[in-house]
C-alpha cells in the first residue's frame, strides 16, 4: 500500500502546467465537500495530503501563491456556489449575474489561501514539520479571511466536524480556528506514509506512527474531552425563558410584492397567536419580518400587540428609517415590543452584506444591490446587549452577524458591554432556497453557542429556525422551506464564560504560529539529518 501512495504522491508532485494547476482546483473543490451539509470527511484524506504535496512541488512564494490560490478557487466554489440562488430571487435584473457572482466571490476569496501558502513557503522544509507549518498557515489565512475586504468568515474547514456533538466542544476552548488547526494536522498528517520509500523498518514505523497514530489520538483525545464536557451538564437546571419562534416560510419572491405585504404580516400575527401563546415569555420573528418602517407607523405597532404575549415582548426583524423631514437613511434593525406595541429596545445590524445591503465602491461599480429599494443601507454602532422588559439580557444579531467568531457579544465594561444571557440571531434564508447555504448557516450559528457558553436562538423567515444549548445541541428546529411555530425552553447560560469567550482568537492563533515556529525548527533538524 505503501508503494502505491509512494506513486500516487510522485505523479501529484510531477504534475506541471495546467494540469498541476486543474489538480490544485479539483482538490480544493474535494476539501469542500467535507463541510455541512456532505460532511464527505474521507475526501479531505486526497484535499490536504494532494495540497501538501503539491506545495514540495513550489520552488518560491509565487508558486506557494499560485497554488494556493487555485486550490482556494475550487474550494470555495464548491462551497459558496449558492450565492447565484440569491441572485435568481430577481433573474429578470440579475440572473445574468450569476456565474460572474459565484466565480468572481470564489476568485476573490481564492487570495486567502494564496496569502497562506505564499507565508508558508519560506518555512517549508521536507520532512513532518512541514505538515505543521502548512496547518498553521491555513489558520493565519481563515482569520485573516475573518476580517480581509470586510470580512467572510464562511465555513472555515473546522466545520467538518459537526456532526460529532464531543468533536464540537472543542469551540469552547479554542474556536473554529482551533478545529481547524486540527483539521489540517488529522488530514495532513497522513501524507508523510507514502514518503520515505527505502525507510528500514523502525523508520517507517515512525512515518506510520506519525501519519496514522497521532492523527487518531487527536481525535482521540478531544473526543473523549468533549464526551466528558457533555457528561458535565445540568440537565436539571430551569430555563432561562420560553420562547415561541415563528417560521411562516413566505417565498422570497413574495415577501417585498406590496399586494401580498399586508396579508404577510396578518399571517405572522395569526400564527403567533395559536394556543399555548399565554406560556411563552417572547414571540420572535426573523429578520425585516415586517415589510414596514416600524417605527414610523405607529398603526403598525398596535397591530403587532396581538402578537406579543401577556406582560411579554415580540422581537421582530424590520426597517428602521429616518422621518420625512431628515435626510433618508435606512437601518435593518431587530424591534422589541411590548404587549401594547410600544418599542422598548431596537438594534441596527452594523455588519452589512456586500451588495446586498450596500453597494462598496458604489463610486465607480455601476451596480445595484440585490435586496428591493435604491437606498443603501446605513450600519449601526455596532454590538451592544439588549435588555427589554423582564427579558434577560441577550446579544441580537442580525443575518451574517453570526459568522463572525469572537465577535458576537459586546465587549465588557458599561451598560451596552453588560455580558448577555443569551444570544439571538434574526435571519432570512429565503434568499437561498434549498441550496446548502442555509444548513451551513444554520451550523455556523451552533458554534457561536458553543464558543461563548451562551444558549442561542436563531429564527429565519424560511428556516432553519431552532434553538442551540451552550453544549450545541439542538433544543428544537424548524425544517428548511416548512411553515410552522417552536415553543422551546432557551436553557440557562453555562457558569462561567468558556476559555474561548475569555481569550477570543488569540489562543488558536498563537497556537498556528507556534505549529509554524515548530515546523521550521523540526523541518530544519530533518534537514541536518538527512545530510
Amino acid at each position: 500500500m505503501r508503494a502505491r501512495l509512494a506513486r500516487w504522491r510522485a505523479q501529484v508532485r510531477g504534475l506541471s502546467g495546467w494540469r498541476g494547476r486543474g489538480a490544485a482546483v479539483l482538490l480544493g473543490l474535494l476539501a469542500s465537500a467535507a463541510l455541512p451539509p456532505l460532511y464527505a470527511l474521507p475526501l479531505l484524506l486526497i484535499a490536504i495530503p494532494g495540497l501538501i504535496w503539491r506545495m514540495d512541488a513550489t520552488t518560491s512564494w509565487k508558486g506557494a501563491f499560485a497554488l494556493g490560490w487555485f486550490f482556494g478557487f475550487g474550494h470555495f466554489l464548491g462551497m459558496i456556489h449558492w450565492v447565484g440562488a440569491a441572485l435568481l430571487v430577481d433573474a429578470v435584473r440579475f440572473g445574468w449575474m450569476v456565474p460572474f457572482a459565484v466565480g468572481g466571490l470564489a476568485a476573490l476569496l481564492g487570495l486567502f489561501p494564496a496569502v497562506a501558502l505564499a507565508l508558508a513557503r519560506p518555512l517549508w522544509r521536507p520532512g513532518w514539520g512541514r505538515v505543521l507549518v502548512m496547518a498553521g498557515a491555513w489558520v493565519l489565512g481563515e482569520w485573516i479571511r475573518t476580517w480581509g475586504l470586510s470580512g467572510f468568515p464562511w465555513a472555515p474547514i473546522g466545520m467538518v466536524w459537526m456532526p460529532f456533538a464531543a468533536m464540537v466542544q472543542g469551540a469552547a476552548w479554542v474556536g473554529v480556528l482551533g478545529l481547524s488547526l486540527l483539521t489540517m494536522l488529522v488530514f495532513g498528517l497522513p501524507a508523510l506514509i507514502a514518503e520515505g520509500e527505502d525507510d528500514d523498518k523502525p523508520m517507517a514505523r515512525r512515518r506510520l506512527l506519525a501519519g496514522l497514530g497521532l492523527p487518531l489520538g487527536l481525535v482521540g483525545a478531544l473526543f473523549a474531552a468533549g464526551t466528558a464536557r457533555l457528561a458535565g451538564q445540568d440537565a436539571a437546571q430551569a430555563p432561562l425563558l420560553r420562547v415561541r419562534l415563528v417560521q411562516p416560510a413566505i417565498p422570497q419572491t413574495m415577501k417585498w410584492d406590496r399586494d401580498r405585504m399586508a396579508a404577510n404580516l396578518r399571517l405572522y400575527i395569526d400564527m403567533s397567536r395559536a394556543p399555548g401563546l399565554e406560556d411563552v415569555d417572547a414571540v420572535i420573528w426573523g429578520e425585516t419580518a415586517v415589510p414596514y418602517a416600524l417605527d414610523l407607523i405607529p398603526e403598525i405597532r398596535a397591530a403587532l400587540a396581538e402578537a406579543a404575549p401577556k406582560a411579554g415582548a415580540l422581537i421582530t426583524g424590520a426597517p428602521r428609517r429616518t422621518p420625512a423631514d431628515e435626510p433618508l437613511q435606512i437601518w435593518n434593525s431587530l424591534f422589541v415590543l411590548d404587549d401594547q406595541g410600544r418599542v422598548s429596545a431596537t438594534y441596527d445590524k452594523a455588519h452589512l452584506v456586500p451588495f446586498g445591503e450596500y453597494v462598496p465602491f458604489a463610486d465607480i461599480l455601476p451596480l445595484a444591490k440585490i435586496t428591493p429599494g435604491t437606498v443603501d443601507f446605513s450600519p449601526g454602532p455596532g454590538l451592544r446587549t439588549l435588555r427589554a422588559g423582564a427579558l434577560p439580557a441577550f446579544s441580537p444579531l442580525i443575518c451574517y452577524e453570526v459568522i463572525f467568531p469572537g465577535a458576537v457579544v459586546a465587549k465588557p465594561g458599561g451598560a451596552e458591554g453588560e455580558r448577555p444571557r443569551w444570544l439571538l440571531n434574526l435571519t432570512n434564508d429565503g434568499w437561498y432556497g434549498r441550496s446548502t447555504g442555509p444548513y451551513q448557516h444554520f451550523q455556523i450559528a451552533r458554534l457561536r453557542a458553543v464558543e461563548e457558553g451562551l444558549a442561542l436562538v436563531r429564527v429565519a423567515n424560511t428556516g432553519i429556525s431552532g434553538v442551540f444549548s451552550p453544549f450545541g445541541q439542538t433544543v428544537g428546529a424548524i425544517a428548511l422551506g416548512e411553515e410552522g411555530i417552536l415553543d422551546v425552553a432557551v436553557p440557562q447560560p453555562l457558569a462561567a464564560p468558556p476559555l474561548f469567550a475569555r481569550l477570543g482568537n488569540g489562543l488558536p492563533l498563537a497556537l498556528a504560529a507556534g505549529l509554524c515556529a515548530l515546523g521550521l525548527i523540526f523541518g530544519r533538524r530533518h534537514s541536518r539529518f538527512q545530510n
